[in-house]
């Protein structure tokens, strides 16, 4: 699947949405990347997770981790197609952890994988999460990227680059309008 193909996909399944959102990051965006609503159909979850799997075939990976929850289907179907296991950390107390008798140990070659990125500081605190635990970390994947500089000190891929403009909160043109963003990301930030 070429990225032409993805955004295709993305656009016909109400996955690129355009509105007012307040972004995990705490920025705000006119445009809002939703997998979920690709990754709901199972045979599509598959492919991209295959797609996906694909560029890091040869990382040597010996674990998918991919944060809760919008990395959860993602990084399944990764961890099927490696044929490695999976795990997922948690945001606690906002901190990430690894929870549930998760555990990683200084054998583990990590595979980080999550449905998008956009400045990249969510993927810095799984890679420090996971190199806290002793574990080495092959490389980032994702579905979609919202820029084009992401720079993460390890392979990295993304499925589709789909550069999108965002703001500071009080930078933000659509707040001076008067408009209130919504919030339909994983993490809630409070403006």
């Amino acid at each position: 699947m070429n990225e032409a193909e993805l955004h295709e996909l993305l656009e016909r399944h109400g996955g690129i949405v355009r509105g007012h959102f307040k972004l995990s990051s705490g920025r705000h965006s006119d445009v809002f990347v939703q997998t979920a609503a690709v990754l709901k159909h199972p045979h599509l979850a598959e492919r991209l997770g295959h797609e996906l799997g694909a560029r890091f075939a040869d990382a040597g990976a010996t674990v998918v981790l991919a944060p809760a929850m919008a990395g959860l289907i993602i990084g399944h179907e990764v961890a099927s197609f490696l044929g490695i296991p999976m795990l997922f950390c948690e945001r606690v107390a906002g901190v990430l952890e690894l929870r549930r008798g998760f555990e990683l140990t200084t054998h583990d070659r990590v595979l980080i994988i999550d449905n998008a990125v956009t400045d990249g500081l969510s993927k810095r605190e799984v890679i420090e999460l996971a190199r806290g635990s002793g574990a080495n970390v092959v490389g980032v994947g994702v579905i979609v990227s919202r820029s084009e500089n992401i720079s993460l000190d390890v392979p990295f891929h993304a499925l589709l680059t789909l550069p999108t403009v965002d703001w500071e909160p009080d930078a933000c043109p659509l707040c001076a309008e008067g408009s209130q963003p919504s919030a339909p990301g994983s993490r809630h930030l409070v403006h």
